[in-house]
């Protein structure tokens, strides 16, 4: 069986994947592919990665496991989602390192999956942006206190995914940044499910509609329905292109109002973001979903 782990990050997705596999349940399970309600496994799922960690691996938590989802002998790929796999907010990014605990619990996962094949999706996200918001997410009275002292210039999310890469080389790694999800979603909720790459879906222009005007919106697809048959190439220009046009600006405006944080850094942090997304796209064995 395989079995795709999408971990988050933090405050990237907030569900909406799951969701939208979710409203695809019938064609998933025609595929042999299982994407269970989230509130089905979380909670046990992390007691079970408690108990291999406190106690050792026992075969039956596979099956607990596995008995939690639902998942049956026609089940050929199962998809958990949950952005807690790797630590809470406060673990995010403690002390400047980004999830410092992925190593471990991937290799206790692997340990309850060992008969399977497991695969990590993982969105990255703008420091400037993900930093102040995994920071409100916490109990910690400043952001000092998250940080310890590591200026926010430091962090790169290719210094984690190279730790995990390293850790498990023969793990496929799917990674995108989430700034670019409008645009890549249909090829998002098809690489997770394992569908073709045309495949119809439901909820294929879910998260536009929630960024797009309204009026842009039916434009939009009234200009889908006028020209069938494109490319997805083709459609990401075009929904580029609306966006352009009609995007809502206070859906995609992100809170900023940590003390001391002024406009120049967050222009500098967003520099280095772009930089460290090259990086990441030159990590051997990481694809990575671009526009």
């Amino acid at each position: 069986m395989q079995v795709v782990l999408h971990a988050g990050a933090h405050v990237t997705d907030e569900d909406r994947l799951v969701k939208c596999l979710l409203e695809n349940q019938d064609l998933l399970e025609s595929e042999g592919t299982l994407a269970p309600p989230p509130n089905l496994y979380r909670k046990e799922l992390r007691d079970i990665l408690n108990v291999a960690h406190d106690e050792g691996y026992a075969p039956h938590l596979r099956d607990r496991a596995l008995a939690a989802v639902q998942a049956d002998a026609q089940t050929e790929r199962l998809i958990l989602s949950n952005p807690g796999f790797f630590g809470t907010p406060k673990m995010a990014a403690s002390a400047g390192v980004l999830y410092s605990a992925a190593e471990m619990r991937l290799a206790t996962l692997s340990e309850i999956f060992g008969e399977d094949r497991i695969e990590l999706f993982l969105a990255t996200c703008n420091l400037a942006t993900f930093l102040p918001a995994i920071f409100r997410q916490t109990s910690l009275n400043s952001f000092d206190e998250l940080m310890r002292g590591t200026p926010p210039q430091n962090v790169r999310w290719s210094e984690m995914i190279k730790r995990v890469r390293t850790a498990f080389p023969d793990m496929p790694i799917t990674v995108w940044c989430n700034e670019d999800t409008p645009l890549i979603w249909a090829e998002l909720v098809r690489e997770m499910a394992g569908l073709e790459t045309r495949a119809p879906i439901t909820g294929e222009f879910a998260l536009l509609s929630e960024i797009m005007s309204e009026s842009g919106m039916k434009r939009f697809k009234t200009y889908l329905d006028s020209h069938p048959g494109m490319t997805e190439i083709q459609k990401r220009l075009v929904i580029a292109a609306f966006l352009d046009k009609f995007a809502e600006e206070d859906a995609i405006e992100e809170e900023l109002d940590l003390p001391g944080w002024t406009e120049a850094l967050v222009d500098e942090l967003t520099a280095l973001y772009d930089e460290d997304c090259d990086v990441i796209q030159h990590i051997p064995g990481v694809r990575v979903i671009t526009p």
